[in-house]
């Protein structure tokens, strides 16, 4: 369908849950993806994860505020090249913030400041399973930003991997956010389709930016649990 004639509107996908299309205008999105390329450089830049099982995943990665490996919070990249993780900046944390109170209202906007990002690089064969973003001692909602190719995002329930669940379509520039009683819904990305980036942005492949409060303190410890996006 002609995104023109047939404009796509903002969707509460579940109680604390909602998707709301060309969220990012075109500006602000190739604003945030020349800084995902910076991010991305090293030292701390972006890698491939390995899991404790041996495997990797098939998308690539890089943090911000505090470092994720499966499956913990580390100020440095463990995993990795060893060197202290990038700070997030300031406008990316009150980025989240607006992110909130344009999905969910200002009643959903949480006291504690934004403090850690994770930035997901899909080609077109990478996938995402499902999972639960359980690392985090915070409550506070899940913010996603969606830059290039479109992506099935596929949201479920908080019991199991497995149905109900229901696939939404994030195209460059959507935003995503859920927290309340949806905020530990497991979650993951079956298929990108490749070739449906806006061509003016530059960008072959799929970038999100997951925004998280992880309420850790000064010192996290390691904290086991299963959240990989």
């Amino acid at each position: 369908m002609d995104a023109e004639l047939f404009p796509r509107s903002r969707v509460q996908v579940a109680p604390g849950a909602a998707h709301v299309p060309d969220w990012l205008d075109a500006d602000r999105q190739h604003r945030l993806l020349e800084a995902c390329r910076e991010w991305a450089r090293p030292p701390a830049g972006l890698r491939t994860v390995r899991t404790p099982g041996g495997g990797t995943m098939t998308s690539r990665q890089v943090c911000l505020g505090l470092h994720w490996y499966p499956y913990g919070y580390a100020r440095t990249v463990v995993d990795g090249d060893g060197a202290p993780v990038k700070p997030l900046p300031d406008w990316l944390a009150v980025l989240a913030r607006e992110a909130v109170e344009a999905a969910l209202g200002p009643g959903a906007v949480p006291s504690e400041p934004y403090d850690i990002a994770l930035i997901n690089y899909y080609d077109a064969d990478a996938r995402m399973g499902m999972h639960r973003d359980s690392d985090e001692k915070s409550a506070a909602p899940v913010v996603s930003l969606s830059l290039g190719d479109t992506c099935v995002f596929r949201f479920g329930n908080t019991e199991t991997r497995a149905r109900p669940y229901t696939d939404v379509e994030l195209h460059s520039g959507d935003l995503f956010v859920f927290g309340g009683p949806a905020r530990l819904a497991y979650h993951g990305v079956p298929r990108v389709r490749p070739g449906t980036a806006p061509p003016s942005l530059g960008l072959t492949g799929r970038l999100n930016i997951t925004l998280r409060v992880g309420g850790l303190g000064p010192d996290p410890e390691r904290i086991m649990g299963d959240s990989p996006s």
